[in-house]
């Protein structure tokens, strides 16, 4: 079977040693540094990423907000083409002179000469 060994064995001390130990500290500096790079890239890349989902959602949430009211407004608009439709066609009435002689005899007892007028009352009566 294997003998365990110890752990005690000298090191030697020389040049090829020195030189392989300062190419491993070079290598572990290079680790290192590749590491850091490696970090800072990804946080960087994560703070554009989410700064930029921000954004997104900020302009989903504003195009929601003038989508609803470009809606109302286009309600609005029609109400008041449809109004304004009414008004111009009420204007046509006005200019026409029998039109306003019938306004003027329901509503305001206008008569012609020897016409009489009678009140009805729009109730029937209660007894």
């Amino acid at each position: 079977m294997a003998k365990k060994q110890s752990k005690s064995v000298a090191r030697l001390d020389s040049t090829y040693m020195q030189h392989y130990d300062a190419y491993v500290e070079r290598h572990q500096r290079k680790k290192k540094r590749l590491v850091r790079r490696l970090v800072m890239f990804a946080l960087l890349v994560m703070i554009v990423v989410g700064s930029m989902v921000i954004y997104h959602v900020k302009q989903q949430s504003i195009y929601a907000q003038k989508h609803e009211q470009y809606e109302q407004l286009q309600v609005e608009m029609d109400a008041l083409k449809k109004e304004e439709k009414d008004l111009e066609e009420e204007i046509e009435l006005l200019n026409n002179e029998e039109y306003v002689l019938q306004i003027a005899r329901t509503n305001y007892f206008f008569s012609k000469e020897g016409e009489i007028i009678f009140k009805m009352p729009n109730e029937d009566p209660l007894y």
